[in-house]
């Protein structure tokens, strides 16, 4: 049954603990400025200072799982379409965070609930088109 679970459920979690250990959760107002702080610094080969954050590495982990899980959505396995139900609710729920809880309005976490709706359009379109190629082959 794992197998079946969206992938992208780990960066919404990881977004979600990280608001939670935050002073008041999810009704916190700034967490945009405590995501966006710098947790270390890059220096570039020409001399330029690039600051890192906990936004930029929930997105950049985020893009990563992402990845991974549009190639999961390419198997032609039964347990596909349980995986692209739950990527939907998975979607809802994050649709319900970034429209009613302050601590969600933040661009990171926008950015990861448009990687959720992406993944779900992905996945029906890969199921759709694979069930066409086999129909498309069974008239050969």
């Amino acid at each position: 049954m794992f197998a079946a679970a969206p992938l992208l459920l780990l960066p919404v979690a990881a977004y979600n603990l990280f608001v939670l250990t935050l002073g008041r959760g999810f009704q916190i107002h700034d967490a945009h400025a405590r995501l966006t702080a710098p947790l270390f610094t890059l220096t570039t080969a020409p001399g330029g200072v690039w600051p890192v954050s906990a936004a930029d590495l929930m997105v950049a982990g985020s893009l990563v799982v992402f990845f991974i899980e549009l190639v999961k959505s390419t198997a032609s396995r039964r347990i596909a379409l349980v995986n692209h139900s739950l990527s939907m609710v998975l979607f809802v729920a994050c649709l319900l965070e970034l429209l009613l809880a302050p601590a969600f309005a933040t661009s990171t976490f926008f950015l990861i609930t448009l990687m959720v709706l992406l993944d779900v359009v992905a996945g029906f379109i890969v199921t759709v088109a694979r069930r066409d190629g086999e129909a498309e082959a069974e008239y050969r």
